[in-house]
């Protein structure tokens, strides 16, 4: 059984809770064709019809096969096609051919969730004060709601694939804003206590989160936005992208092999800088967080910026400080595309939740007493735990409750297809 720190259930009734994120994934796949829902633009991204399916396949298999006393089944294939990375439960379709499975066809697919959400629900029926039960569902909700930016991120990069640019919404131009001032906050340090609180961060987390732990950090800034996409330009007009000395080795090597010259979905015009966006083709704002950025991309803009990339220990510690830290752009907003900041704040830094994921220069390590979960869900997150980087805050394709100052994201150093930028931080003087 997978310890989940949970707390009393005091939010919605967990059947709710099940329907409505259910509910969401289905409207977030609304706006796409079958065709649409099929693609696979690279090995790292899934198509739609692969989330759907893979999301209904958790519960079917750490739900109903544990509690349906005559479990069956939707699908015995689905057990291999949909399975993610869970070695413990049995043999897996190759990642990078998820996009060749044609078949089941995506109304079978929604055939699948709306059977498997039934017996779930009549499940929870049965079993209402199980709390291992609740604690399983309520993983599973989580991990619908990382699909969920994940159906955003792996569709927006199919689109792009395409050479009509189609938008998935249709909500731009957003007004434009007139550029902030970056300064900077300052912080003591010091002995600190860092990771999940359930007292401050709400009724659950992952184990990566845990255990909640003391750790120095020394006196430190952080910038008090969000770096921006002119502040990007301002990184290409002084030839970025063609200085190795800004670069971390292996980052030169991917400038140099990819021959990189723009972030992702840029491209150049006649009078500046157009991007791909979920609403399609849009002029670069200069205003608007940069994102699509990988570590190797921030940490060289960190660089030549005189400043570098907070840890994730800095970081945590500067968003506990947020008097209101889970207000900001998510996806509830539907502008799925990081927002201008409206205001200056001279009291905290701004956007640090929403908008876009923050690099940290933190390793994705366990913390000091990790432990991961019993059983089979014990995959979850402790075997990735190499030749990663965690980023910090959500963005704007994640949903609202799902973040929290103690949430970790973590990818590898070269990964740019997430809505990804960057805090800068510097020593204190």
């Amino acid at each position: 059984m997978p310890n989940l720190q949970t707390a009393p259930r005091i939010q919605d009734p967990l059947e709710l809770r099940f329907q409505r994120i259910r509910r969401q994934t289905q409207a977030l796949a609304k706006p796409l064709s079958a065709e649409d829902c099929q693609l696979q633009s690279m090995p790292d991204a899934s198509p739609t019809k692969w989330h759907l399916a893979h999301l209904t396949w958790f519960f079917e298999t750490f739900i109903l096969e544990k509690y349906e006393a005559s479990f069956k089944p939707f699908d015995a294939s689905f057990r291999v096609l949909f399975n993610s990375y869970y070695n413990g439960i049995g043999d897996k379709h190759p990642r990078a051919q998820r996009g060749l499975i044609s078949r089941p066809a995506l109304n079978e697919v929604t055939a699948y969730r709306q059977a498997v959400d039934e017996r779930v629900l009549a499940v929870l029926s049965q079993y209402p004060h199980d709390e291992e039960l609740a604690q399983l569902i309520t993983l599973g909700l989580h991990h619908e709601q990382q699909h969920q930016e994940l159906l955003l991120t792996d569709i927006k990069h199919a689109l792009a694939m395409n050479p009509a640019r189609p938008a998935y919404a249709k909500r731009w131009p957003l007004s434009r804003i007139a550029p902030q001032p970056m300064t900077w906050h300052s912080y003591p340090g010091g002995l600190i206590e860092h990771g999940f609180d359930v007292a401050r961060d709400g009724h659950f987390a992952f184990d990566n989160e845990t255990p909640r732990h003391r750790a120095y950090v020394a006196p430190f800034e952080l910038a008090s936005r969000l770096v921006t996409n002119g502040d990007v330009m301002a990184f290409m007009a002084d030839s970025g992208y063609q200085r190795p000395e800004l670069w971390l080795a292996m980052g030169w090597d991917w400038v140099q092999t990819g021959k990189y010259s723009l972030p992702l979905y840029w491209q150049t015009t006649a009078s500046g800088y157009e991007n791909f966006t979920l609403q399609g083709m849009v002029d670069v704002d200069p205003n608007t967080p940069a994102c699509h950025l990988n570590y190797f991309e921030a940490d060289a803009f960190a660089r030549w910026s005189g400043a570098r990339l907070p840890t994730e220990f800095e970081w945590e510690l500067a968003a506990r400080h947020i008097k209101a830290p889970l207000t900001g752009n998510f996806v509830e907003s539907a502008a799925y595309h990081p927002m201008p900041l409206q205001h200056a704040n001279h009291h905290e830094p701004a956007q640090m939740f929403g908008d876009v994921w923050e690099w940290t220069q933190s390793n994705y390590n366990a913390y000091p007493g990790y432990k991961p979960w019993e059983g089979l869900v014990g995959e979850y997150n402790g075997k990735f735990m190499c030749n990663q980087f965690v980023l910090r805050g959500g963005s704007c394709a994640t949903p609202q409750s799902h973040v929290r100052a103690s949430y970790r994201n973590f990818f590898a150093p070269d990964a740019r297809w997430q809505f990804s930028g960057l805090h800068l931080a510097r020593d204190a003087a």
